[in-house]
């Protein structure tokens, strides 16, 4: 979906009118967002969503992703680099998924032994969620792409 597309749907559930108020812009503006932005048509605006894309692409920073999930009350995890899988490797797959699972247990049971977690502690359980989470999503793509389906 592009970025006009999702602000169309979004704003039209919101009302741009209201949209407009809330950000102090005007209506007219809050409808270009929801236009292609295309340099030689002349329509549309380049959207709120676009500046915060170009903005990552430029930093190279995830904080500023890490930030705005943030601010909706959840947090970013990077999609793992997929490396195609062939069905032969269902088995190790699984393992790693269990053995990232296992980590992370490891890493909170040690954290609790003396009844508190330190900062320290709550990082270091934080980055076992995270790689558990990009091992498990490596998983689930290869399973969407069907490279298991021949087992």
């Amino acid at each position: 979906m592009e970025s006009h597309e999702l602000l169309r749907e979004v704003i039209q559930k919101t009302g741009a009118k209201t949209v407009a108020s809330d950000l102090g812009l005007s209506v007219s503006l809050i409808y270009k967002w929801t236009e292609p932005s295309a340099p030689d048509s002349g329509s549309g605006a380049v959207n709120p969503l676009d500046r915060i894309a170009a903005l990552q692409r430029c930093t190279g920073d995830v904080r500023i992703a890490q930030w705005v999930c943030q601010q909706a009350g959840g947090f970013f995890v990077n999609n793992p680099k997929h490396n195609k899988r062939t069905p032969e490797t269902l088995i190790p797959a699984t393992h790693q998924i269990v053995q990232e699972f296992a980590d992370l247990l490891s890493v909170i049971s040690l954290a609790i032994a003396d009844n508190t977690i330190t900062k320290a502690e709550s990082t270091d359980i934080r980055k076992r969620w995270e790689e558990l989470k990009s091992v498990t999503e490596d998983f689930v793509i290869s399973c969407e792409g069907g490279e298991f389906r021949k087992l």
